[in-house]
């Protein structure tokens, strides 16, 4: 079987390599933001070729959007005109620091407008979203009781310790998680009380019923924190429309991969809390005696700030929204070209939250019956230039109970996740390179490396930077 796909020598010389098709080309003018024609916001990377053990190179194929997305083109260009005037915030004077402080705060409202956050509601800059939910957990009253879902990303699942977390199985219908989740509340002891939930699942890709839980939150008189590292790259998010308390994002999800998130909800608890850490910045006033802390959101950002990781991060929300129907409607056209494609892979089984259909991002997890997902992932990257994630996806309670569910065995799977940097090439070769490997197996030697496969005697050449 050929695979129709573009390979050219990595001993070339002379001539630019031409670009995939149906790649964007990277921009040839900096300063300003980048549009692909059809409106869906271009990545840096759209023509990275990567090497293949074959000794030929490849246009790359990142189907791994869900674990870092790409680099925005304008987020980019925007970083690269901020680099010049970077300085310290908040207690600088010089004309520098009073942009970096300008841009740093203005940056909350564009966090606020992106979630559709009340007017009152905080925003806390953090590393990602597994800090958030670490802030957000040293900041509960004491005695909250905590429902969550087990079937959690590692991030939402683990900073919630003790007795009074209840950790619920994820049923196989949205009306029974909602149910779940009422009779966790309905059995839970009086006092303060919050339900985490995701928004989309890292697993599956499927959305959960996160306002039919805040209502019945409500009804209970408990807050909800909504874990949308997966939901907001891909959706426009609501947080009075959802009617929840609390979002967490991720930067590095949201094509703005400088190390910056946000915390975005009500500031009591976060207000009555002690910092999250203990530092310059924190304070109002320090004596030999005793401890001012501030009363904003600053109280839990100590230390110099990620400047320009929260700007990267305002610049993502701001071009991810100007469109949101043409990012909706490119992802879902491939994902129905990749689920309707797996269909005919023999012995691949899609695992899946739910029984019925539901709404869903572009995040498909599969295994292949008589493979192991690691030595599939090593084989499509090696000799194919495909990127995919391999493994529990930090979701290890939900990867194995959905695997078991779905008739495979083990605790791993292949996870393709799509975004703005996906392409129907990219659909294409990944669906052409199962197919193979399945009816021939690999064309190179793999043995597994401290515990991860790798080609044998593997030529590739990392970069000259690394």
């Amino acid at each position: 079987m050929t695979l129709a796909i573009d390979r050219t020598s990595a001993t070339t010389s002379g001539t630019p390599h031409a670009a995939e098709p149906g790649l964007a080309t990277a921009p040839a003018a900096r300063g300003t933001e980048f549009l692909a024609p059809q409106g869906i916001p271009t990545v840096a990377g759209a023509a990275l070729r990567v090497p293949l053990v074959t000794g030929e190179t490849i246009g790359y194929a990142n189907l791994d959007h869900a674990a870092s997305a790409p680099c925005l083109d304008a987020v980019r260009a925007k970083v690269d005109e901020f680099l010049p005037w970077y300085a310290s915030v908040h207690r600088g004077a010089g004309f520098a620091s009073q942009v970096s402080t300008k841009l740093y705060e203005r940056t909350r409202d564009v966090l606020r407008r992106f979630v559709d956050a009340r007017r009152t509601d905080t925003v806390v800059f953090t590393r990602n979203t597994t800090d958030s939910f670490n802030l957000l957990a040293r900041s509960l009253p004491r005695h909250t009781t905590v429902v969550v879902f087990d079937t959690e990303h590692h991030a939402a699942l683990l900073p919630w310790q003790g007795p009074n977390v209840r950790r619920i199985p994820a049923p196989r219908t949205r009306l029974a998680a909602v149910s779940a989740v009422d009779e966790a509340l309905a059995g839970s002891p009086q006092g303060p009380r919050l339900v985490v939930v995701t928004g989309a699942s890292n697993v599956t890709g499927e959305l959960l019923p996160v306002a039919e839980i805040a209502a019945v939150a409500r009804k209970h008189g408990a807050r909800i924190a909504l874990d949308a590292a997966q939901l907001a790259p891909h959706r426009r998010i609501s947080i009075r429309d959802l009617d929840v308390d609390y979002v967490a994002v991720s930067g590095h999800k949201l094509y703005a991969p400088f190390g910056a998130g946000a915390l975005i909800g009500r500031a009591d608890w976060l207000r009555a809390a002690r910092p999250y850490l203990a530092g310059g910045g924190a304070t109002k006033l320090v004596t030999e005696d005793a401890v001012v802390w501030n009363d904003g959101p600053e109280r839990h950002e100590a230390g110099s700030p990620n400047t320009v990781g929260v700007y990267a991060l305002g610049v993502a929300c701001e071009t991810l929204s100007r469109d949101w129907d043409a990012v909706v409607a490119h992802e879902q056209a491939l994902l129905t070209r990749l689920r309707k494609g797996l269909e005919s892979i023999p012995g691949c089984a899609e695992l899946r939250l739910f029984d019925a259909p539901v709404d869903r991002v572009g995040t498909v997890s599969f295994t292949v019956a008589g493979f192991d997902p690691g030595w599939l992932a090593a084989v499509l990257s090696a000799e194919y230039g495909i990127g995919v994630r391999d493994g529990a996806f930090c979701a290890h309670i939900a990867a194995k109970r959905l695997i078991a569910v779905a008739g495979g065995e083990g605790q791993q799977a292949i996870r393709v996740s799509l975004g703005l940097g996906s392409t129907e090439e990219h659909v294409d070769r990944v669906l052409l390179a199962l197919r193979r490997i399945v009816a021939r197996g690999a064309d190179w030697e793999y043995a597994k490396v401290d515990g991860r496969w790798a080609p044998v005697g593997d030529p590739r050449e990392l970069p000259p930077f690394c």
